[in-house]
């Protein structure tokens, strides 16, 4: 999915998708997502850190009337 993160000497973790930052985390955040990220899947840990994934309704709204 192309997403990347690094960790800084401040503290403070970069996210990035395609290599361009989408996010920076600090403080009690950064160790929230450092111990999420390890555990589960990287990158849909990222993708939800950084608000970047589907939602699954995307196909279903498009086809509704109200849409067209």
């Amino acid at each position: 999915m192309g997403f990347d993160f690094r960790e800084h000497p401040d503290g403070s973790v970069h996210i990035t998708h395609h290599g361009r930052r989408a996010t920076t985390l600090r403080g009690a955040r950064t160790l929230r997502f450092l111990a999420e990220v390890n555990g589960d899947d990287p990158q849909r840990v990222m993708a939800r850190w950084t608000g970047n994934y589907r939602r699954g309704n995307e196909r279903t709204a498009r086809s509704h009337p109200r849409n067209r």
